[in-house]
């Protein structure tokens, strides 16, 4: 079940380039929204909370807030109407994974720059 897995992404998923970023980093992310027979670009700008799994099945969480909501996105890297990603700012960070950023607000929320 695993090669057959393997095999499948190997051919048929293209993989896409992107720039290198970590958890911490402050992204702006540009996907394409189709509503209807339109489309439109939208873009998530936010903090980058935890990178997840291997491979092309690797996804990367982002959050934001939005007035007084936090609002966390997940994006797979290899999303088909993804069409950018800019790094806005590098963060320092000591953890991979940063899910105690939820719990801050104001200036405990803020991240160092490298």
């Amino acid at each position: 079940m695993d090669s057959l897995v393997n095999y499948v992404q190997k051919n048929y998923i293209e993989e896409k380039k992107f720039p290198s970023f970590n958890s911490g980093d402050s992204l702006t992310v540009y996907y394409e929204i189709r509503e209807g027979e339109k489309s439109r670009v939208q873009f998530f700008k936010g903090v980058v909370i935890q990178i997840k799994g291997q491979g092309l099945s690797k996804t990367f969480t982002i959050r934001k807030i939005s007035g007084d909501v936090g609002v966390e996105r997940i994006f797979p890297f290899n999303l088909p109407t993804l069409q950018k990603i800019e790094v806005n700012k590098r963060g320092k960070v000591r953890r991979k994974r940063i899910f105690y950023f939820r719990g801050l607000s104001g200036k405990k929320a803020r991240i160092k720059e490298k």
